[in-house]
């Protein structure tokens, strides 16, 4: 097994706070906006240098997606900031109608996503975002798993044409990707080669994969652990490949079993190559106040769900 190293923990926030301060230097198209969440979403270095490309917008989510659309007009690249919740539920039809519709060159920043937000609850912690915004037409979502990877993924959507939703956390998580893995839109990453069982993660869910493998290997089972950071468009291939030889899968997600990865994946199954296949996601349920760690042992959402689950669908082999 490939042995993938916590170089330390950090919040992927702080990711896409590092890329957007790049991207300032580098690409003078690339302006930010924010709904009154700079120190939430890390923007405040990237406002220090660039005052001039940043606009609070306030507590004033669906205005800001407006005010975004119309800056790509003029050959800007917009990047809004805000929690998940705010970034898609309170906005979605401002996004559809203005972004979406006419394919409009915003990048939709979104942290705090899933129950990992933790003690603010439910209220915030949005389970379904990643289902609403790949049914918008012409939509790329992206959910990255660690700090590096938010970092590359943030600078690789400045180059891309077209809205994207770019999903990200709050807590402080492993850091175990290298800039050696790159980053292509798209382009799924196979971590650890198996032959009994396929698992695809994304999100903070690739580190639970990943220690779910070592774990099952050391009994004897063999896991192959594909990271999927860009869930709209799917890398079919790359999964449609390892079920060919492992004959079952295993999907994991820090989101709603309806909408999500899992369920893209069952309908890409069900359409080109029906397999025996388990999600680790939550229930159609909301989240509640609690601790990060706490939340996703309660919810399932874990190393040892994923191993309970690797079990039973090789049972339906």
């Amino acid at each position: 097994m490939k042995q993938y190293i916590n170089q330390g923990s950090n919040d992927t926030r702080s990711g896409f706070g590092d890329g957007l301060t790049e991207l300032g230097r580098t690409n003078p198209n690339v302006v930010a906006l924010c709904a009154d969440l700079i120190g939430s979403l890390k923007m405040q270095d990237f406002i220090d240098e660039n005052p001039e490309r940043f606009f609070q917008i306030g507590i004033a989510e669906a205005n800001m997606m407006g005010i975004a659309a119309g800056l790509t007009i003029g050959g800007k690249i917009p990047f809004t900031g805000t929690f998940a919740n705010f970034s898609t539920g309170r906005v979605y039809d401002q996004i559809r109608q203005s972004i979406a519709y006419s394919g409009k060159n915003v990048k939709i920043c979104a942290s705090h996503a899933g129950i990992t937000l933790g003690e603010d609850g439910a209220t915030h912690q949005i389970l379904e975002d990643i289902g609403m915004m790949k049914m918008l037409p012409g939509m790329t979502v992206i959910n990255t798993c660690d700090y590096n990877q938010t970092k590359a993924a943030t600078l690789a959507i400045a180059d891309f044409e077209g809205p994207v939703y770019l999903r990200f956390g709050r807590p402080k998580v492993a850091n175990f990707t290298t800039p050696e893995l790159g980053f292509e839109i798209g382009k799924g990453i196979l971590l650890n080669p198996g032959n009994d069982v396929t698992i695809v993660a994304t999100g903070h869910l690739v580190w639970e994969a990943l220690q779910a493998a070592e774990e099952l290997e050391a009994n004897g089972i063999s896991a192959e652990v594909i990271n999927i950071h860009t869930i709209k468009p799917l890398d079919e291939e790359i999964i449609l490949n390892s079920v060919k030889k492992t004959g079952c899968l295993v999907s994991a997600e820090e989101h709603n079993y309806l909408g999500g990865l899992g369920e893209t994946i069952s309908g890409l199954l069900g359409l080109k190559l029906p397999t025996p296949m388990e999600m680790v996601a939550t229930q159609d349920t909301f989240g509640e106040s609690g601790t990060p760690a706490q939340l996703m042992t309660k919810y399932g959402l874990d190393k040892s769900a994923i191993i309970q689950k690797v079990h039973q669908v090789i049972k339906r082999k």
